[in-house]
């Protein structure tokens, strides 16, 4: 039997958060060195990598390696200095944006991940308002120093102009024109050196630790240098806004970092301020209430569901996210959904693909489960005496289709139990014309690159190769069945289908076509999700 102490002791030692970028930004490598830093690996790989090194560990999916992009979200577990750290790493490609929002509901904080040279970048102001919406503290990671990039100072005023939000630097880079030699840290009034090494930051590199006042400081940067730094503290300290925690808490102000993860500059001190910092497991809204991470009794939800992560078991993993209580073993909770009572058992926890059976588990935990096909994205789980229903997950309207069949007909029993397995994944979404004869499904995406996976993970998850056919539609707009028994004007060049939940939807050409069909019908009401 858990404890009231022991339960608390462990919520607030849990840190839960999310890495979130533009491609390319360096979110994966950052992610791979903070598993470095907490000792869960002993040598990182090069996400890019060359031929003869490991590409990161945190890529599972064979696409991702050939690409040295993430279309999945990761999740990974360490322990460092006391505290449980879960890293939810997401698709930084912006067609898996829904992927990632969902993962987003499942954190307590965010990273977000900027490069010195690019600074603010699209794909990062999408997921940032995401975070906002959901007001959630988010740290600021200024990435890639080892190259020339923008100047501080810039960098904080397009951060509070873009973004819309203050940004407090927690340490400042040492160098000029782009040179830096490593990073200053604020609190302490140290500066930190980073000695230059071989290994191209595949392991712990020391550092050289001391007071900016100390005199050896002066002359191993040079005159030049060290008196640029002095000046910029003196102004970060004069003009800068002052820290405040609560305004953190907030996401009212962005607690803002530099350092590069391909080369480990500041990503330890980065590691330990954030771990302060960041919050441990709140309180998780449900639909008519909120419950506490310290309420005995056992919730948690469904985010993501991923097949076929070990291709040669045929597996299906459903990841809930613990909100309260603790979870152990074998235990029995109750699927809201549907009102049944399931086993909860072969849990696991992930690094990468390498997976761990746990025996308990708490909340901010992210537990993988093995899922007979029962789970779905955003499902409620309740322990004895409670029967808690959480928010629901956002959708987002599809902008691409394609009309999939299966090339052999021989194969339709695989391409069926692919399709329906991707599509509870969210992988995609699938909608059905009820009058096809043929055996096929209109798939909506938001962006090509998920069309390129489906196909992918068909062909080899699946052993099935696919005609897939783009259709000329871009709008999709959700109506009800009363609506149908009413003659629906000006939809002659659109598309009418059905969602996987029966629900009817109408696939326009483009915005023009649609906000024709809504002036010629006054009384249909046309939903950008379904309600």
């Amino acid at each position: 039997m858990t404890t009231a102490s022991t339960l608390s002791t462990e919520v607030n030692r849990r840190r839960t958060f999310a890495i979130i970028s533009h491609p390319d930004a360096g979110k994966t490598t950052l992610t791979e060195k903070l598993l470095l830093y907490g000792g869960a690996i002993r040598l990182a790989g090069s996400v890019k990598a060359r031929k003869s090194q490991k590409h990161a560990l945190s890529d599972w999916m064979e696409i991702e390696k050939q690409r040295g992009i993430s279309v999945t979200s990761s999740v990974l577990q360490f322990d460092y200095d006391g505290y449980r750290v879960n890293i939810l790493d997401t698709p930084g490609h912006q067609d898996f944006s829904e992927d990632t929002y969902r993962t987003l509901m499942a954190t307590d904080s965010a990273v977000m991940v900027i490069d010195v040279a690019k600074g603010v970048e699209d794909q990062t102001k999408k997921l940032f308002r995401v975070c906002k919406q959901r007001g959630i503290p988010i740290f600021t990671f200024v990435n890639k120093l080892d190259r020339f990039g923008k100047n501080p100072f810039e960098l904080m005023e397009e951060i509070e102009n873009v973004l819309g939000i203050r940004a407090y630097p927690m340490n400042w880079p040492v160098g000029i024109e782009g040179n830096y030699l490593g990073v200053y840290n604020r609190k302490l009034a140290q500066i930190e050196l980073f000695d230059t090494e071989g290994a191209h930051g595949q392991k712990v590199i020391p550092s050289t630790v001391g007071s900016v006042d100390d005199p050896a400081f002066a002359e191993l940067l040079g005159e030049e240098v060290y008196q640029a730094l002095q000046e910029d503290i003196e102004l970060l300290d004069l003009a800068g806004d002052e820290f405040d925690e609560e305004k953190v808490a907030a996401g009212e102000l962005t607690p803002m970092f530099f350092g590069s993860a391909i080369s480990n500059f500041g990503v330890r001190p980065f590691l330990e301020e954030f771990l302060q910092l960041a919050p441990p497991p709140l309180a998780r809204k449900g639909v008519d209430s909120a419950v506490a991470p310290d309420d005995e009794r056992f919730s948690a939800f469904v985010f993501k569901i991923q097949a076929n992560m070990n291709p040669t078991h045929r597996d299906r993993i459903a990841f809930m996210r613990i909100c309260s209580g603790k979870f152990s073993k074998g235990m029995a909770v109750k699927h809201i959904t549907t009102g049944k009572t399931i086993k909860l058992s072969q849990p696991t926890q992930f690094m990468a693909q390498e997976r761990t059976i746990i025996e308990e588990a708490y909340p901010g935990d992210i537990v993988g489960l093995f899922d007979p096909g029962v789970f779905g994205i955003g499902d409620s789980l309740c322990g004895d005496g409670l029967s808690f229903q959480f928010e629901d997950f956002p959708v987002f309207p599809p902008e691409l289709f394609a009309r999939v069949q299966a090339k052999d007909t021989m194969k339709r029993k695989q391409f069926n139990k692919g399709m329906t397995q991707l599509t509870q994944e969210g992988a995609v979404q699938v909608f059905r014309q009820p009058e096809m004869a043929i055996e096929s499904y209109i798939v909506g995406a938001v962006g090509l690159l998920q069309f390129e996976v489906l196909e992918y993970r068909l062909k080899n998850e699946y052993g099935v190769d696919i005609e897939l056919n783009h259709l000329g539609y871009s709008v999709a707009r959700w109506i009800n069945d009363e609506a149908l028994k009413t003659n629906i004007k000006g939809i002659d060049s659109a598309m009418l289908v059905r969602d996987i939940k029966d629900r009817p939807v109408i696939l326009f050409r483009n915005e023009w076509s649609y906000n024709w069909a809504k002036e010629q019908n006054p009384s249909v009401n046309f939903m950008i999700v379904p309600k």
